[in-house]
């Protein structure tokens, strides 16, 4: 039995794909997609050295232009913040007169406790304020 060598490069192929799947490494992806090409070079009639010439540049191209794009958009991604972070420089409106003892706001829908962050200024109800700080279950807002 005389198999082609398109098909023993689409078999490379899908052997690259199955670490891609396992380890996540697109890298792998890549040269299944170099191993296609020589498929399709091979499946033209292209000789074992256009085939593997073939490989090596799709390959290589793919790398090197495809990884520094993904590294770049990896990078980019906004951070999102959470819990405590979150509530970090939001607006939040007075309830009860707040000053550097305490007093009420309502932040994200809820009422917290807070104190402001200059101890001598203090916010009448209905002032916006901004929160600076969460400190345990208060709020630090100026």
């Amino acid at each position: 039995m005389d198999i082609d060598a398109w098909v023993w490069w689409l078999i490379g192929a899908v052997g690259l794909g199955i670490p891609l799947v396992l380890t996540a490494m697109p890298e792998f992806g890549m040269f299944a997609a170099g191993a296609v090409a020589a498929a399709v070079t091979a499946a033209l009639g292209g000789g074992a050295v256009a085939q593997v010439l073939v490989f090596v540049v799709v390959s290589v191209a793919l790398i090197a232009v495809v990884r520094p794009i993904a590294n770049r958009h990896r990078d980019q991604r906004p951070q999102h913040r959470s819990g405590i972070e979150a509530l970090k420089g939001r607006s939040a409106v007075v309830l009860e007169r707040v000053d550097g003892s305490g007093g009420r706001i309502k932040l994200a829908g809820e009422v917290w406790s807070a104190r402001t962050l200059d101890a001598d200024g203090s916010f009448e109800p209905g002032q916006s304020v901004d929160v600076v700080d969460i400190d345990g279950a208060t709020a630090v807002v100026m």
